[in-house]
């Protein structure tokens, strides 16, 4: 054991002055019964984590986290950057799958989701991206609050983070713009430390082409167009997640108690103001045949489940579209059409070129060997490959403004602006294939392409009544009536080909390689396309923000302020209130939301008075309170 992990140990063990960490709602039914919580936020993901820390901030607020999955947030496949790729269809992954999606020759595709302290923060690829300046100022049109304009929302951007680099970044100076980030905030960031060879040739290629491919020195500069290198929340060689960066340093507060492995079942009305329903009870439970308990925040419950769970919850509750509820028996709360609509993703293609070199990540793939040297280095220093994400360069590309697709009556730019991509290039140094099989011989780099601003819309529906049934989930991919997004994911393709084939890569890419080879004509990279793209897990949308005060189907489900329309006591801060997905990868956007989101519920003057009851079940059994540090619980947990 780590000294500095011995000492927080022995602190925590010795004082009863702190958080609890509670494994399940039947081992802590008695604390939580004799407990009254102000808040009590639903879901440990991007936004949980911020919530729980920057609500504790006031040692007068007593807040309650409650995550579906466990505690394991240090487990050693988490932390290694590298073995990202093992967590999807793990226990650390709701594993969640699509209805068969008609634009993609009706295959149903696989969604991860986290389920663990950190939420997706904990399984994704750590992807850093603020989105664009014009993607924020959209934001705030479209819920008529200027404090979503790039310019509010920048303070809280810099504040979130901790943007340091580790000293072996080369040049680090020309990948980013110092001055556009912070440096003392909770979440760590950093460029790759590692170089590879692949990344001169990727300049190279820039510098040929600069023309069409600009060099961006910063991708979170507000203007994320052209090529640059690849920001993570990756430091000290080591994943940050919100659970490491939010919810571990908020914990030792006395005033916050985090509750694992339980499940929101659904929201619960307490009263009644005005003729408006107060929500701010919580129905929870450890499992499907588990004893369900009732419980009450004095001020606000929050969702932050994330974009399927909590319209899940909502609907669950009662509160949605009501002909949708009445079909299921489920008496309406509140009739609330946009819940469960808008859904919004990217859509993404892996494209493989053989290479000449073997000096290529492939080796840590075929190579055991290596693995384990690898492994020992970033065991015992944080360093080596295993450190590395999914590529050190890309290209954030728009389509030119008389591109024929716009002399389309029926498409408008879907983009927020010039700033704002339509598409996205990865460059990986090393053979993927998201759709599975096996692993090739030789090496090779992989062409991932992204449509970053879709105009297909999709929804989430209820299949059942039962909460541990999973919602029919329907994003739509690549099924808009205009044809827009499937002209788009081609263009980024030929983007994407035209790019290695600049006179840079002579001699190093071979040729394309597997079935995308022989996809040359528009109808057949269409087909392509439409049998191989898979999506990028950035679900989005379906509790959306609106103009405070509009109703009705289109008018959002929430207020600029988060508060779900129609009850009092009920907030929903998660990647599911963005109106617009925003053209960027979506970690950093919800970390920014729940920041500000922190703030507005700080300065509330109406949730004060909104809640009732004393926090109490209304059943109990007579369980064990498990009180242990989240420091220990890591330190049990690591495993690979």
């Amino acid at each position: 054991m780590r000294p500095a992990l011995l000492s927080l140990f022995l602190i925590v063990v010795s004082s009863r002055s702190l958080g609890a960490l509670l494994q399940s709602a039947d081992d802590a039914a008695a604390h939580l019964a004799s407990t009254q919580y102000d808040y009590i936020v639903v879901g440990a993901g991007a936004a949980g984590g911020v919530l729980a820390n920057r609500l504790t901030e006031d040692g007068t607020t007593k807040v309650l986290l409650i995550e579906a999955g466990s505690s394991d947030y240090n487990n050693t496949n988490i932390q290694i950057p590298w073995l990202a790729p093992v967590l999807t269809h793990s226990q650390f992954d709701w594993n969640y799958t699509t209805v068969p999606q008609e634009g993609m020759s009706n295959r149903s595709i696989a969604y991860a989701r986290g389920k663990v302290l950190g939420g997706s923060t904990s399984i994704n690829y750590m992807i850093y991206t603020r989105a664009s300046k014009d993607d924020w100022d959209r934001l705030a049109s479209t819920t008529g609050d200027d404090g979503w304009s790039w310019s509010s929302i920048l303070p809280y951007a810099k504040k979130l983070e901790d943007f340091q680099n580790s000293p072996n970044v080369q040049n680090a100076t020309s990948k980013f713009v110092a001055g556009d980030h912070g440096t003392d905030g909770p979440v760590g960031a950093g460029l790759p430390q590692v170089s590879l060879a692949i990344d001169q040739l990727g300049l190279d290629a820039q510098q040929e082409l600069s023309s069409e491919f600009k060099y961006n020195q910063d991708v979170n500069s507000g203007d994320m167009i052209g090529f640059s290198w690849t920001p993570f929340a990756i430091q000290d060689g080591a994943r940050s997640n919100s659970a490491r960066d939010y919810i571990q340093p908020a914990f030792p507060r006395s005033n916050l108690d985090v509750l694992v492995n339980t499940q929101v079942v659904k929201v619960l009305q307490t009263g009644v103001d005005g003729g408006s329903p107060i929500v701010t009870g919580v129905q929870i439970t450890s499992g499907p045949n588990e004893k369900r308990y009732n419980l009450t925040a004095t001020k606000e419950v929050i969702l932050s489940a994330g974009a399927i769970g909590t319209p899940h919850i909502l609907l669950l509750s009662g509160i949605g579209p009501a002909d949708q509820l009445k079909a299921l028996g489920i008496e309406s709360m509140v009739d609330l059409p946009d819940v469960g609509q808008n859904m919004q993703d990217h859509p993404l293609l892996t494209t493989n070129f053989q290479v000449s070199s073997n000096d290529t990540l492939d080796n840590l793939t075929l190579n055991t060997t290596l693995q384990a040297e690898q492994l020992a280095l970033w065991t015992n220093n944080r360093t080596g490959d295993f450190t590395l994400g999914a590529c050190n360069q890309w290209a954030w590309q728009r389509l030119a403004d008389d591109d024929p697709i716009f002399k389309n009556s029926n498409v408008t730019d879907p983009s927020a602006g010039p700033t704002s991509p339509h598409f996205q290039l990865i460059f990986s140094d090393l053979y993927i294939a998201f759709g599975g099989g096996a692993f090739p011989n030789g090496h090779f780099l992989t062409l991932i392409s992204n449509l970053y601003t879709p105009m297909a819309r999709g929804s989430l529906t209820l299949n059942t009544t039962d909460p541990f049934a999973y919602p029919l989930i329907n994003p739509g991919l690549l099924n808009d009536a205009a044809g827009f997004d499937i002209y788009a994911m081609r263009q980024a393709l030929k983007a994407g080909r035209g790019f290695l084939a600049a006179d840079a890569w002579k001699g190093w890419i071979v040729a394309e390689y597997g079935a995308s080879a022989n996809a040359t004509s528009d109808a057949d990279i269409d087909a392509y396309i439409r049998k191989n793209a898979l999506v990028v897990n950035h679900v989005s949308g379906t509790v959306a923000m609106g103009k405070r005060g509009d109703a009705g189907r289109g008018a959002g489900a929430l207020n600029p302020d988060f508060s779900v329309k129609g009850v009092k006591g009920l907030r929903v801060v998660d990647a599911s209130a963005f109106p617009y997905i925003p053209a960027s990868h979506t970690m950093v956007p919800t970390y920014i939301l729940a920041e500000r989101a922190s703030d507005l519920i700080k300065n509330s003057t109406s949730s004060s008075s909104s809640g009732s009851g004393n926090g109490a079940f209304t059943q109990l059994a007579a369980p064990t309170l498990v009180l242990v540090s989240l420091a220990l619980a890591s330190l049990i947990s690591l495993s690979l």
